[in-house]
């Protein structure tokens, strides 16, 4: 069990020469008001003065301290701790037997614990400064002595309320942070110091310690300065737990008074004059009170508490040592063959963006669509809904049908729904279904942009090593993809083009269309023969009605049977009456001349049955082409989106890449780590080298079967 501690001290070697701490190890916090002694509780487990004294706050940076034992008659270090180098003289050994050493400075050795005392005071203004700031960068101390047991032990600053001097006014906020940053790690014990001429009651000391420690278990109670206690008072009460209990004990101690740190007196005659006092005192508890007993106590909860901490310590640890490996293989090794390695990155990009878009990536992306399921989520989602809200006769009216109708009639009156009307009517609706096309193309070359980055971040991480090669693969395929756009928009507006081009009146489904709108138009007009007057004679209405059959049997074999034939009779009169009547005065008056093109002509009118009906199956006419047109263009933009531009990046990516980045020229330039990857991959190295060496270490332990 004893071997537990340098265990950890061992550990906090490893970790200590990696500047790193994220491994939290077992150790001792001491936590407490300023002036209630905690810095003459620790001269008391050290046995020699060496922390800086004086009125306010002193302690202004955490000081980690490893108390290590030795054999006393063991007065030279072992090679891992005595080598050291001094004015070019190798010392194997120390003069004295008890030593300290920084891990700031390296491996110089002080035996001197004065020059100690200066060095954690210069340290902390060099940090610090001398403003009574704090800071939370640690300073690491080790003593070699056979007078102490093994510890590791945690001073901070003292909780205060009151900023002094030129202290921030935040000072108190800092201190308890920084406080909580060392008693929140659950391998941590708390040595709660409270002096003894205070209400335990309103300790603060005890009140973070309850904050961090909810249940007690890692708590440990100091009470300092028995002796100064009001006179007819005493302690017991509190040291027997009656006033407030805590779990892992309250032990009692008497400190150096400032008198007797001013004369020099020794921690030695100090710890003899407090055996006296307890036994005086307190002579039930005197056995179970104390400096001594405090530092047995404490070095004993520190080795169960290592013993409970290490399995969990060891997981931790084998997890850290595989995320630093990983982390360095994505690093890579240093370039030998630049000329292998680039050809490697290129091949790994090409395909690795070609994967991509056939949904075979390696990593996939969770959050959001990418590749090539964006691509099919654009095809059949995004422009096929888009030309589904296309309305086949948007933006076009009644008038401007009727106004198509006259203008293909030219100035003589016709017998026939004109076909050059129906073609203009159309075009100008299939026009309308270019622009969602071209957006379409738009929206793939746009995530096959996206796929580049998504490549540079997730699947080869070893382009971030080259940050120009990085750069120059970016613009050779955004360069390659700029030049299958108007190659693909030309395909696209080809397309359109091409529907524009022959108007397919003998298309299968057109003219189904129009067979089934000749019959209702047939059904209609027999409706109407049914609801003539008596008056109007049967054989007139059918003669009108056979002609008109004829007639659109002649034209089935020409249009498809949708033009239909002008009604004579009435209609016909009443809309041309209705065409000629004029709010304007019939001839005009003498002696001014008259501009027909002024006559205003009616915006909107009540259209005779002939014109309402003649608009109907036009409308009727560009609804169904329009549809088939929809149907052509939806099916064929896709596939010439894949052809001109995803499959044609994906069947020339490689040989681009390489016919542009494979020269010889380029290769150093290249392949040129970024400023910062070397030294990143050394600091993963070392703290990989760190884990391995800490694993080996609690892996000796284990076999051992200390756990």
């Amino acid at each position: 069990m004893e071997a537990l501690i340098p265990v950890i001290n061992k550990l906090q070697d490893v970790f200590n020469t990696v500047g790193a701490d994220i491994i939290q190890l077992p150790q001792i916090v001491v936590v407490g008001t300023q002036s209630s002694g905690k810095s003459s509780v620790l001269e008391s487990l050290v046995g020699r003065d060496i922390l800086p004294r004086g009125t306010g706050i002193v302690t202004r940076r955490p000081l980690i301290l490893q108390l290590v034992h030795i054999d006393p008659e063991d007065r030279r270090k072992t090679s891992e701790e005595n080598e050291s180098k001094k004015n070019g003289r190798l010392y194997r050994g120390i003069d004295g037997e008890e030593w300290g050493k920084f891990l700031h400075t390296k491996n110089k050795i002080y035996t001197d614990f004065e020059e100690i005392r200066q060095e954690i005071e210069a340290e902390t203004e060099r940090i610090s400064g001398n403003n009574k700031g704090i800071s939370d960068d640690p300073i690491h101390l080790k003593i070699f002595s056979p007078h102490v047991v093994n510890l590791t032990l945690v001073d901070l600053p003292g909780i205060t309320k009151v900023p002094v001097g030129d202290q921030p006014k935040d000072i108190e906020i800092q201190i308890r942070e920084l406080i909580f940053k060392y008693i929140s790690n659950p391998n941590s014990i708390i040595l709660a110091v409270t002096a003894a001429n205070t209400d335990m009651a309103t300790s603060e000391a005890l009140k973070v310690a309850r904050e961090a420690d909810t249940d007690g278990r890692r708590t440990l109670a100091v009470v300092t300065k028995l002796d100064l206690m009001d006179a007819g008072t005493d302690a017991m009460d509190v040291l027997m737990g009656r006033v407030i209990p805590v779990k892992l004990g309250i032990i009692g101690v008497v400190n150096r008074s400032q008198l007797d740190i001013n004369q020099k007196k020794l921690v030695a005659d100090a710890i003899r004059d407090e055996y006296a006092f307890l036994q005086k005192k307190y002579p039930s508890l005197a056995n179970r009170n104390g400096t001594k007993y405090l530092a047995r106590t404490l070095n004993r909860l520190l080795m169960h508490h290592i013993r409970d901490c290490l399995p969990e310590l060891k997981t931790r640890i084998n997890v850290l040592a595989a995320q630093y490996q990983s982390l360095l293989n994505s690093y890579g090794e240093p370039v030998d063959d630049k000329s292998a390695t680039l050809l490697q990155l290129i091949t790994k990009f090409a395909a690795e963006y070609c994967r991509t878009i056939e949904g075979t990536a390696k990593y996939i992306e969770t959050a959001e669509l990418c590749g090539g399921a964006r691509i099919c989520y654009i095809f059949h989602e995004t422009f096929g809904r888009t030309l589904e809200s296309v309305d086949p006769l948007g933006g076009l009216t009644t008038i401007d049908v009727l106004t198509a109708i006259r203008n293909a009639t030219g100035p003589r009156p016709a017998l026939f729904v004109p076909e050059v009307s129906f073609e203009l009517l159309v075009k100008r609706q299939v026009k309308r279904l270019e622009e969602p096309s071209l957006r379409c193309v738009e929206l793939v070359h746009e995530e096959m942009q996206r796929i580049i980055q998504h490549c540079s971040n997730y699947s080869t991480q070893e382009l971030l090593r080259f940050p120009k090669l990085h750069d120059a693969i970016v613009e050779v395929v955004t360069s390659l993809l700029r030049k299958r756009l108007p190659v693909t928009n030309e395909m696209v507006h080809n397309l359109v083009a091409i529907e524009l081009a022959y108007i397919n009146t003998k298309h299968p489904d057109f003219a189904d269309a129009c067979g089934l709108m000749n019959n209702n138009i047939e059904e209609q007009r027999r409706n109407r023969m049914r609801d003539l007057p008596t008056a109007v004679p049967r054989d007139k209405a059918a003669a009108g009605g056979s002609q008109s059959g004829s007639v659109s049997e002649q034209n089935d074999g020409g249009m498809g049977n949708w033009r239909g034939m002008l009604k004579r009779g009435e209609d016909s009169a009443a809309g041309d009456r209705a065409m000629q009547q004029s709010p304007y005065p019939s001839s005009p008056q003498k002696g001014h001349a008259v501009n027909l093109l002024d006559v205003p002509v009616p915006v909107s009118r009540k259209l005779s049955a002939r014109e309402q009906r003649d608009c109907e199956v036009i409308e009727r006419l560009i609804k169904s082409y329009f549809l088939i047109v929809r149907k052509n263009i939806q099916d064929s933009v896709p596939k010439a989106v894949m052809h001109f531009l995803v499959n044609h990046v994906k069947d020339c990516l490689q040989s681009e890449l390489v016919g542009q980045l494979y020269k010889t020229a380029l290769l150093n330039d290249l392949l040129t780590e970024s400023e910062d990857m070397a030294q990143r991959r050394t600091e993963a190295a070392d703290m990989l080298k760190a884990l391995q060496k800490a694993s080996q270490v609690i892996a000796e332990i284990r076999e051992t079967h200390m756990w």
